[in-house]
């Protein structure tokens, strides 16, 4: 039925292509020969989707067990969700095309506070009740994890558990214990108890949030047994985790099309402003002989022509070398290109660019963060102008013309003279280049400067401070615009009103999922998506509750305040996390993790085991 639906519809959606699957390595199973259906669910449409690598390994590492077949679901565009609404079309596993109301278990995954009114969206087109409490029988169980799982309250009325942390193991452990819940008829809440007893499950329901009368949270107390502290999940051992030997290859071009190798997790930097650098601790690498194995795998299993080589910084990687000394030779054999992603100021060598001009041909992108050295220390980016221009004349002189550099604006004690920095520095560059005389001949150079704003962030040490303004970061932006004298220089920024509400999103409590629930009413979904945000839809809905942005995002929270994350544990202390803020304000760096400990709290989530610095499971160990 429907299947004779959706031939229907499918030819007058714009790229049908991304609601029939059947790609090239998907996996179909009989379902009744498994024991627990998941829907694998991506709030985003399928070309951002099919490039999630988390994704990739999470779907072929349930459907390598014989008793689970885990099926993708994605968002779909505006077109085709409005003839799924209009031809009673569920929401369905893009393998079986069966509504994912019947699975058992239905995942998704929190890259991005924007996705949010997506998530509701898409349980709604499901035809399930996108409140917690109103999904009373066992199946399907809502979960989700990701990035922004770390802090969950926002959308803590609409999912039944969190998965923190990385979710290899934690995924396979809830399944087991679904496999018994259904075996022994267990009620919904009888399977939510039994798994928040699981490292990395925080059920939200079981914990009950009190406010003070200026809008703090006075207090979270956990209910049924639940633990008053969640700890995050983290797998210790990269070389031994699953990794898939084959991706699904989309049927259409998608962001990412290309395979990807992670190289490692965490960061050992400690940029102040960074979630991921702090979230995604401890530092772990994989053994360079794994990643070309895992490398050759896939080429051969799905034809992709380039591999990605992924990571929070790929230039930190300790066997680099090695590594692309081991692969150039077999990938320019199959014409296979590599990408490195993620490169350092502070260690990218003639040695890197020689290695880089053997597989790639693009331009460069590093990331100063800030124009002056000043606001550099403030955010410890630990790189120095000096730094920054001997880069620049490196790849000047091994041929390049083009740089990209990305900063952001409105960060912590920023002056006009640090946004003034930005452009100053983009000159600088300029200059350099037109200085060399082994520059490239008969060519310009192209440096763009890319001004994100600022967003505060869980977990990092800038947590507790304010954000920016619209009016601020707007007229940020106009001067840096006035302050670029040359079109050698390309000026891009993003939009203040977006960064806002993802900032308010990222550190806001539970009073917040009626905020999302009533911006998704009004329409809200696919905020991420420049045509389909409206600003509009969430400032009713916020005034309907009788909340205001700049509690959420212009204020800066005391360190003895009660965060919604508090109970929430990612294994980078509050102590920690205050020192850093302090340091911040002292204009004063902290050396990285290879240099000196830090003592941020996250070798401590490798339990009782001894950990060398900077807490990572080195190559030789």
């Amino acid at each position: 039925m429907l299947f004779d639906a959706l031939q229907n519809v499918l030819e007058k959606v714009q790229k049908p292509a991304r609601y029939i699957g059947g790609e090239l390595n998907s996996v179909t199973k009989d379902k009744e020969k498994v024991d627990v259906r998941y829907a694998f669910c991506f709030p985003d449409v399928y070309e951002i989707g099919m490039s999630h690598l988390g994704m990739k390994i999470l779907y072929s590492l349930k459907n390598a067990r014989e008793d689970t077949w885990c099926e993708r679901v994605f968002a779909p565009a505006d077109d085709m969700e409005a003839l799924m609404r209009e031809n009673d079309i569920p929401l369905y596993g893009l393998e079986s095309l069966e509504p994912i109301r019947n699975f058992d278990m239905i995942g998704f995954t929190l890259q991005y506070e924007m996705c949010y009114t997506t998530v509701l969206n898409m349980l709604d087109l499901a035809g399930l009740p996108v409140r917690s409490s109103q999904r009373t029988a066992l199946a399907p169980i809502v979960m989700a994890g990701g990035p922004c799982a770390c802090n969950p309250e926002p959308m803590a009325d609409f999912i039944d558990l969190f998965v923190l942390g990385e979710g290899e193991e934690v995924n396979l452990e809830l399944i087991d214990l679904y496999k018994v819940a259904k075996q022994g008829n267990w009620t919904k809440q009888e399977y939510l108890r039994k798994a928040a007893q699981i490292q990395g499950v925080y059920v939200p329901s079981l914990y009950a949030v009190s406010y003070r009368e200026d809008g703090t949270i006075a207090a979270v107390t956990p209910e049924e047994g639940a633990t008053a502290t969640v700890r995050k999940r983290i797998i210790a051992d990269l070389d031994s985790v699953f990794f898939p030997e084959s991706f699904v290859v989309p049927n259409i071009e998608v962001v990412h099309d290309r395979s990807m190798l992670e190289v490692l997790r965490g960061c050992i930097r400690g940029c102040r402003f960074c979630q991921a650098g702090f979230i995604y601790r401890p530092f772990r690498e994989k053994r360079h002989t794994t990643l070309n194995k895992d490398g050759k795998n896939l080429t051969e299993s799905s034809g992709y022509d380039e591999i990605s080589l992924t990571s929070l910084s790929t230039s930190d990687y300790s066997e680099l070398e090695p590594l692309l000394t081991e692969m150039i030779p077999w990938t320019s054999c199959e014409n296979v290109g590599l990408s490195l992603p993620s490169l350092r100021i502070d260690n990218f060598s003639p040695e890197l660019l020689e290695q880089i001009a053997k597989v790639r041909k693009s331009g460069l992108t590093f990331a100063p963060e800030a124009g002056t050295q000043r606001m550099r220390d403030v955010i410890n980016k630990n790189i120095t102008e000096d730094e920054v221009m001997q880069t620049c004349r490196t790849a000047f002189e091994g041929g390049y013309t083009s740089v990209k550099l990305y900063f952001m604006l409105g960060l912590p004690t920023e002056t006009m003279d640090d946004v003034k920095g930005i452009a100053d520095l983009a000159q600088q560059i300029v200059d350099l280049f037109y200085s060399l005389p082994e520059r490239p001949k008969g060519k310009g150079v192209n440096v763009t400067i890319s001004a994100a704003c600022f967003v505060p962030k869980p977990f990092t040490p800038f947590e507790f401070e304010p954000q920016d303004t619209i009016e601020e970061f707007h007229r940020k932006q106009e001067y840096l615009k006035s302050c670029i004298r040359t079109k050698k220089i390309n000026y891009k920024y993003h939009s203040g009103g977006t960064s806002m509400l993802e900032a308010v999103l990222a550190r806001g409590d539970r009073r917040l999922c009626a905020v999302v629930e009533g911006a998704w009413k009004r329409g809200s979904r696919l905020d991420s998506w420049s045509e389909f945000y409206d600003p509009t839809r969430w400032d009713e809905a916020m005034a309907e509750q009788g909340l205001d942005y700049s509690f959420y995002a212009n204020r800066r929270r005391d360190y003895d305040e009660i965060s919604p994350w508090n109970h929430l544990d990612y294994g980078v202390s509050k102590q920690f996390l205050i020192r850093e803020n302090k340091l911040a304000h002292a204009d004063t760096t902290t050396p990285n993790c290879r240099e000196k400990c830090a003592a941020c709290g996250a070798s401590g989530l490798y339990g009782e085991k001894e950990v060398l610095p900077p807490c990572r499971v080195t190559a030789n160990s």
